[in-house]
């Protein structure tokens, strides 16, 4: 795809939100991610550009805006074809046939005091759905469902696939970016102690080897969240870390600069920096196989998890409901896989103040 027009991206959302949003995709090494809330198929890169097709920005006025959405209604015909659904049609003719869901409900997170370009974890907060269930420790760890507590509970459809097709959500800060993600697998890390740590367990999806299938595990990330307990004011990295990657075969994570006094439902990682970094050439990681601390952290509660990312929502106005298009403004109406858990991360906080997030996610079955 070739990049989006800078200037008119600009326009669209102000070179500082550009910015922000670049930011979170440099070093990146899965697929491009969605830009869930842009019109068009935009896309972030690893390379902090932006690519897809985007009609936007030519003028800062309404009624490019309205002549950009006839234009790409106008485009979308009852025969185009979509992932999942054979046309547009056939999703809404689902959608009003009784075969929708809304996951979890009302959904409302309030969030926690954070850092600046720092990311922090919903996991652990509610009050709706609740705070999500504790990781157990090592070696077995915790792979995660739906039905779990903190999940977002939905039926698994009995044929066919079940996909997100769109969102209403609100936030009560402005320029905050929510990503959701299917929350695969959790360890709590043995704290104050730096010996070795091996790791059993393993995620129940996205673990397909092929490249290119819905399930497969490029894309896969691992992060470092600080549980309920802060961290002791001691300096350390992550390291030595292995892990299995993409073809399944033994890693080395490289190491990963913790932050002394880590705050709760943060993430133990350097300032702009969402995802643990993998070795060269690696774009997942199927399994965990071991963590190590280079410090006795006497206090705090750490959990290593493996996510996988759905996309990435930005809230340009507060208190005000957004609706989030997933079927005619992608090429694709992201899978939602039998039993996953769905969770939110704050990327980079623009701002250390507590957000709320209040919505609704919209799925449909791609069968009866």
């Amino acid at each position: 795809m070739r990049s989006v027009h800078s200037g008119r991206l600009e326009r669209w959302f102000g070179a500082e939100r550009v910015e922000q949003l670049s930011r979170i995709g440099r070093g990146w090494y899965g697929p491009p991610i969605h830009l869930l809330d842009c019109p068009g198929s935009v896309r972030i890169c690893g390379d902090g550009d932006f690519i897809g097709p985007f009609e936007r920005g030519y003028f800062m006025s309404a009624l490019d805006a309205l002549k950009a959405a006839l234009d790409r209604a106008g485009r979308l015909h009852p025969g185009t074809l979509y992932t999942g659904f054979t046309s547009i049609s056939d999703a809404l003719a689902r959608a009003s046939g009784g075969f929708s869901q809304r996951p979890g409900g009302m959904f409302n997170k309030v969030g926690p005091t954070g850092v600046l370009g720092v990311t922090s974890s919903l996991h652990k907060l509610g009050p709706q759905p609740a705070a999500g269930v504790a990781a157990a420790g090592a070696p077995g760890g915790t792979a995660y469902v739906d039905s779990d507590t903190g999940g977002m509970l939905f039926l698994n459809p009995a044929v066919g696939s079940l996909r997100l097709v769109g969102a209403d959500v609100a936030a009560s800060v402005i320029s905050n970016t929510l990503m959701l993600y299917d929350r695969l697998f959790a360890v709590a890390k043995t704290m104050n102690s730096t010996g070795t740590e091996a790791v059993t367990g393993v995620p129940t999806r996205y673990q397909n080897q092929t490249a290119g299938a819905e399930d497969y595990i490029g894309g896969n990330f691992l992060f470092v969240e600080v549980g309920l307990t802060a961290l002791a004011a001691t300096a350390h990295n992550w390291t030595t870390c292995l892990y299995n990657d993409q073809g399944g075969a033994g890693s080395t994570l490289p190491s990963l600069t913790g932050n002394s006094g880590a705050i709760i439902h943060r993430l133990d990682h350097p300032v702009q920096q969402w995802f643990a970094p993998l070795a060269s050439g690696d774009n997942g990681i199927k399994a965990l196989t071991q963590m190590q601390c280079s410090a006795l952290v006497a206090t705090g509660l750490i959990n290593f998890v493996i996510g996988h990312m759905i996309g990435v929502m930005s809230f340009p106005v507060i208190n005000s409901m957004i609706p989030f298009d997933w079927l005619t403004n992608r090429d694709q109406a992201p899978r939602i896989f039998n039993d996953a858990y769905l969770a939110f991360l704050e990327i980079n906080k623009p701002a250390t103040g507590a957000a709320t997030y209040t919505g609704t996610l919209y799925a449909t079955s791609t069968a009866s």
